[in-house]
């Protein structure tokens, strides 16, 4: 006897009713991850320890950069480059130190006390942030003219690759800071 084929049942509230019932497991998982999608944000840490100081604080309502602040994901994702940057440099001899990181907690001290040191910068609100030597800076000065002196100051430390300017002059800059602010 040969199997009889069968006609699609048809639902018994309508067509609507069948949709539901048909996809009703996909539409239990897009719920469950909508809900936790609204859940706690993931922890985050300074897991790198990547070092981030504020060095000056004259100005009173300069806002506080948020620091070098990673997810669990975000370092697994980072951790592999980390550890290869600057590798090159160092084999072939022209770097003492076998990773570029390593050099941000011997420089970051140093740019901290050449700010100090230097009264042109005694009126700013300035956090450092080093990574890869390179230095970041973050804050407030009183002038455009002091924060491209402050840049360019820094440039002159000792193994300082690089230097990134997120300074404002707080007031006459349009719009939010140029960086994430510590909440």
């Amino acid at each position: 006897m040969l199997p009889v084929p069968c006609r699609p049942r048809k639902a018994a509230n309508g067509p609507l009713v069948g949709a539901i019932a048909r996809r009703g497991p996909l539409l239990v998982l897009c719920l469950v991850a909508t809900a936790h999608a609204d859940g706690p944000a993931p922890a985050r840490t300074n897991a790198f320890n990547d070092p981030f100081v504020q060095v000056t604080a004259a100005i009173a309502h300069c806002p506080v950069p948020e620091g070098p602040l990673y997810t669990e994901q975000e370092v697994r994702e980072q951790q592999h480059e980390r550890t290869q940057h600057g590798t090159s440099c160092y084999t072939s001899g022209r770097c003492r130190l076998p990773n570029s990181y390593q050099y941000d907690a011997e420089i970051i001290p140093r740019v901290q006390k050449y700010i100090q040191y230097d009264l042109r910068f005694a009126e700013t609100s300035v956090w450092v942030l080093g990574q890869r030597r390179i230095v970041t800076l973050k804050g407030c000065v009183q002038s455009v003219e002091q924060g491209r002196l402050l840049e360019q100051s820094v440039g002159l430390v000792d193994d300082v690759m690089g230097v990134v300017n997120q300074l404002f002059v707080l007031g006459a800059t349009a719009g939010p800071a140029s960086y994430r602010v510590a909440r």
